[in-house]
């Protein structure tokens, strides 16, 4: 109950500096460029029995402050796991969402979530953490998709040039994966690891009628927690060069939505991937004008990779999809890599001819992997990401 009161005591707080604070639509700054900071894999709230579990959490804040302290960003984007939920009691899961925007409060920020498989706990509910977060006018994120299997975060939002008419589009999936709340079979109730086929469905649908109401296709992005098996694909087939493709590799081989399920859609540890999140890369892929999809999950990668051939078992090839990783921005969850956040530069002007700048900014204030995702990437040489730990 403590921990309930606190957070009531902060969202009080949060709540007053914010009242009748107002967000319009997404637009690109003046300049035409607009810049998103990503966030992956915070894991606030684990063992908040033990001293080192708040002490992580205070350290993640200071890693979001000095982020945002160097970065300029438009939109930051939770990436999923933003909450170890399994470690959270129902009473004040949620109160971790108060301690986690502060610092975007603080700077008159706007954010939007996708969740992770570690959101969708026993006792942590998605749907819970969605009401928690529009407790604040700061928040977009959103529940365009209904249904038992389709998950929870799953929206778009478009960003709007000078005109006032879409430019580019942002979507955001529910990969779901860990628990079912509250579930009648107790605290070990799988819930599928994959963007539901119904959301796919719902992202064909809805982007066709974007073009069709503008008249054009807008270009776009992607972001979901746990990243498509092409990224396993990548890694493991191809293989990621270092100063090509710059970034952390140690997470070898990586998850990928579907890991552990098999064909059926049962849930086995006998199953090392089930397939069926196949039909969304076919959609990320079909559908024109997605530039790039974003994930976090595995802690230990942080490249991007351009994704042009066919995997083998697979009837589709990448299209030139840009497949990328942001960095552990969280003291809580594995690993001891140096925090950090993807940024993504977006230009109108490059839109046009399908590229972006990002690079990954470090709680040392430093940069690594400032790469450009345009039609050379994969073949230019950059500086190889140092494997810094802390």
């Amino acid at each position: 109950m403590q921990h309930t009161l606190a957070g009531a005591a902060l969202l009080a707080t949060l709540g007053a500096q914010v009242q009748g604070q107002e967000f319009g639509p997404l637009k690109f700054k003046e300049d035409g460029t607009f810049q998103i900071s990503i966030f992956e894999d915070l894991h606030f709230g684990e063992n908040a029995w033990d001293s080192w579990g708040p002490e992580n959490d205070l350290k993640s804040v200071t890693v979001i402050d000095q982020i945002l302290d160097a970065e300029s960003p438009d939109l930051v984007v939770l990436n999923g796991d933003l909450i170890t939920g399994e470690n959270g009691f129902i009473e004040n899961a949620t109160v971790y969402i108060d301690q986690i925007v502060a610092p975007l409060v603080d700077r008159g920020l706007t954010w939007a979530s996708t969740y992770g498989n570690h959101d969708h706990q026993y006792n942590l509910s998605a749907v819970e953490l969605l009401e928690r977060e529009n407790s604040y006018p700061n928040s977009r994120t959103q529940r365009m998709v209904t249904g038992d299997n389709a998950g929870v975060s799953n929206y778009y939002l478009p960003v709007t040039g000078s005109d006032g008419t879409p430019k580019l589009l942002l979507w955001f999936f529910d990969s779901r994966g860990g628990n079912y709340f509250q579930h009648e079979d107790g605290d070990n109730a799988p819930q599928p690891n994959w963007v539901d086929e119904s959301v796919v469905t719902w992202f064909r649908e809805t982007s066709q009628s974007l073009s069709d109401e503008h008249g054009k296709e807008i270009p776009s992005l992607a972001f979901v927690h746990i990243p498509i098996n092409a990224s396993l694909a990548a890694q493991v087939i191809d293989g990621i060069d270092a100063n090509t493709e710059p970034g952390i590799n140690d997470d070898y081989p990586l998850a990928q939505q579907a890991q552990g399920w098999c064909e059926d859609g049962t849930n086995s540890n006998e199953c090392s991937y089930g397939g069926q999140d196949t039909p969304f890369m076919k959609a990320l892929v079909e559908i024109p004008g997605v530039l790039g999809v974003f994930s976090g999950h595995d802690h230990g990668a942080t490249w991007c990779y351009k994704w042009s051939n066919q995997i083998p078992g697979m009837d589709f090839s990448g299209e030139g999809l840009n497949i990328c990783f942001g960095q552990h921005s969280g003291y809580g969850g594995y690993g001891t890599w140096v925090r950090g956040s993807r940024q993504l530069l977006i230009s109108e002007e490059a839109l046009g001819r399908g590229e972006l700048d990002t690079w990954i900014r470090l709680e040392t204030g430093a940069t690594v992997g400032s790469v450009s995702l345009n039609s050379t990437y994969g073949e230019d040489v950059y500086p190889a990401t140092p494997n810094d730990h802390s």
